[in-house]
């Protein structure tokens, strides 16, 4: 638990990736930028989220491949990858490729579950099996199980002058089944994860129980809570927890800057307010101001309580400059009243 006098272990951030649909290469460059200038702030951890058919990044793995050209510590993950949109074999083969070719560095977040608007797509993802597809938890098993190298088939071995075959998939990287994490918004997802050896992406979206009071803070702790509950019974006892609120430190901005997060954070807080939709999703508050202010208010969130390591997520649509003020904010003013040390 982070204090005053515990301090947080792990600083990172996440990023959607934004791009103009006119020029989507400048947004990519800078989603890349950003990651450099993390490392070299000394960041433990860039995230990227998974957009499809949206303007922000598609294709995550590819992103982090060219990233992990460009930097040489700092890691890379996903959060998350809807794997309702993925083939698991061919998505272990890349994970696994990127994996080898940054030293080890890449955390991949899944989740699953229908892909969102399916019914606009499914003809187009899957035209021939579009109805009898397996979005449950069944499809991360798989993929877990790829990724940790358990065989595939029965055949194998050398076939002719040249080919030679496995039987699991290739190539493989050790290590990488203990970074798998699970993007959990539910107690049931959290106990499933913590079940299954998967490390928890807690985000600043969660679904309370009926008999809860829709406090998100105290949802939030009660799931990440029964996350490493579950992770003990199952002998996961190093199992890892991330939380992933949207911070804005104002400490280095200028007046038009701090006037559009103000505007920003104003136009989102409504959805925090009330429970939304069917299910009660609940958004946590965009937490603004001095970095002072900020810790403070972490230091009395009840998830932020249960954590010691964070991806704090960047606002979805500011520009390169902004991206720029709030990292280095985060980097040298609110991680150091968490306690936290850059790591170079």
């Amino acid at each position: 638990m982070p204090s005053p006098d515990r301090p947080l272990r792990k600083l990172g951030f996440l990023t959607i990736g934004l791009f103009d649909p006119a020029d989507p290469a400048a947004g990519h460059l800078s989603t890349l930028e950003i990651i450099e200038l993390g490392e070299r702030l000394g960041f433990d951890s860039a995230w990227l989220r998974h957009r499809h058919l949206q303007f922000g990044i598609s294709s995550p793995v590819a992103v982090m491949a060219a990233a992990s050209q460009r930097t040489s510590r700092i890691e890379l993950g996903t959060a998350v990858t809807p794997l309702g949109w993925e083939n698991p074999l061919r998505l272990a083969e890349d994970l696994a490729t990127v994996d080898l070719l940054s030293g080890g560095r890449i955390n991949p977040g899944v989740s699953v579950g229908e892909p969102m608007t399916y019914s606009t797509v499914k003809h187009e993802l899957y035209p021939g099996s579009a109805d009898t597809e397996d979005f449950s938890y069944s499809r991360v098993e798989r993929f877990a199980r790829l990724v940790a190298g358990d065989k595939v088939r029965e055949f194998s071995g050398k076939q002719g002058v040249v080919e030679e075959f496995s039987d699991r998939v290739e190539p493989h990287s050790p290590g990488l089944r203990d970074r798998l994490w699970y993007g959990a918004g539910s107690l049931k997802s959290a106990i499933w994860a913590g079940e299954h050896g998967f490390n928890l992406l807690s985000s600043s979206v969660i679904f309370p129980e009926k008999d809860q009071v829709p406090d998100f803070a105290a949802v939030q702790q009660a799931q990440i809570r029964a996350f490493r509950d579950a992770a003990a019974r199952a002998g996961h006892a190093n199992a890892r927890v991330s939380q992933g609120l949207v911070v804005v430190p104002t400490d280095s901005a200028s007046t038009t800057q701090r006037e559009k997060y103000q505007r920003y954070v104003d136009e989102r807080t409504p959805r925090t307010l009330t429970p939304q939709g069917p299910k009660g999703m609940m958004f946590a508050a965009d937490l603004i101001g001095s970095s002072d202010q900020i810790a403070e208010q972490l230091y009395a969130h009840g998830g932020f309580q249960e954590v010691d390591e964070v991806a704090f997520a960047l606002p979805f649509s500011f520009d390169h400059e902004d991206y720029v003020q709030i990292l280095t904010d985060i980097a040298e003013k609110l991680g150091p009243a968490l306690g936290w040390a850059p790591a170079y």
